[in-house]
């Protein structure tokens, strides 16, 4: 099953299912009128979805609208919990490497993640705002799931029948400002500003196989500038799978319907600089930072700039036969004077 948020000038927007291909849509008000409504009530609402989303797909509704990804807000306009980790232990070995620092022992057995805003998301088109580009403007391509509840404590079996739905992600990170931060020792803030995820958010069983041990299995697709800039596969290289992240999540609190768990930026074991690159026929990146980090290894100091106003970044997955599944993320960077 298939669900967009549309924007209506409300802050959560209007729940609609999307067909298959992502041509029409289906609002559902007597169903459920937004999305955290629908979470909140899963088990009675979700299969009167699938019903409207079977019912879609085989043309037998007659009063459908075109679907277009330029009028969807996040699946989630806002969140009650947005908690991003980083699952690709390949990202956290650059970082560290670039800064002949050792990665701690306990990175490979104990997630990292953070909290992140989550009060209001950013469209999947809609523009990401800064004031300065001195603050080191980067894309993250990543993975997230929506959660249903989750008790404290959940083993990885009730973790992962908790997993509801799947979308992608950018979160957007300030590079520049993050040293200073982390330096206090209280973590992300200033850093991180507002995510943007992908216009669709999927079941689980709508990715067939390439849903596998609580992994997307396929390559996640990034353009910087029009041009292809990433390709890791998403489920190469997890050192911990969406199941172990929202365990570690639930591990000292209840998570409540409509928790956002993120994948960290997906990352894909690789060589040198110049073969990982899509160009020389590696897999690429999905941001600015690894490559930096690649050119610090190898040249003892960074080369490539991070993102400019009027960059445009696209970040996308396709299934097996090359059809798009949550839709793109497509965003200009902006400055905030333009808003």
């Amino acid at each position: 099953m298939k669900l967009a948020t549309l924007k209506d000038g409300s802050r959560d927007g209007r729940l609609v299912v999307v067909s298959r291909d992502l041509s029409r849509y289906q609002h559902v008000p007597k169903i459920a009128a937004t999305m955290q409504h629908a979470l909140d009530n899963w088990e009675l609402v979700a299969p009167r979805l699938e019903q409207v989303y079977a019912a879609l797909n085989a043309g037998e509704l007659l009063d459908t609208q075109p679907f277009d990804q330029n009028f969807c807000h996040s699946p989630l306009p806002r969140a009650y919990q947005w908690a991003d980790g980083s699952a690709y232990i390949n990202h956290v070995e650059l970082v560290r490497k670039a800064r002949n620092a050792e990665v701690p022992a306990s990175f490979y057995s104990d997630p990292l993640m953070y909290q992140g805003g989550s009060d209001s998301f950013v469209g999947p088109r809609d523009p990401v705002y800064a004031l300065s580009e001195e603050w080191g403007i980067d894309l993250e391509a990543e993975v997230a799931v929506i959660t249903g509840d989750v008790r404290m404590g959940a083993s990885l079996d009730d973790s992962a029948r908790a997993i509801r739905l799947v979308m992608l992600v950018n979160d957007v990170s300030l590079r520049n400002l993050i040293p200073n931060e982390l330096a206090k020792g209280f973590g992300f803030f200033q850093s991180k500003p507002a995510s943007a995820f992908s216009p669709v958010a999927v079941t689980p069983d709508e990715l067939g196989a390439h849903w596998a041990d609580s992994k997307v299995h396929l390559p996640l697709l990034v353009e910087l500038n029009h041009q292809p800039f990433g390709k890791p596969n998403a489920g190469e290289d997890m050192t911990f799978n969406f199941a172990q992240l929202v365990a570690h999540a639930a591990t000292t609190r209840e998570l409540v319907a409509g928790t956002i768990i993120g994948s960290g930026t997906v990352s894909n074991k690789q060589g040198s600089l110049h073969g990982s690159s899509i160009a020389n026929g590696g897999v690429g990146y999905c941001c600015l930072a690894e490559v930096r980090m690649y050119e610090t290894i190898e040249t003892g100091k960074p080369q490539t700039s991070y993102l400019h106003f009027g960059d445009t970044v696209r970040i996308e997955m396709h299934d097996g036969q090359g059809s798009s599944i949550f839709g793109a993320i497509e965003q200009t960077i902006t400055h905030y004077s333009e808003r």
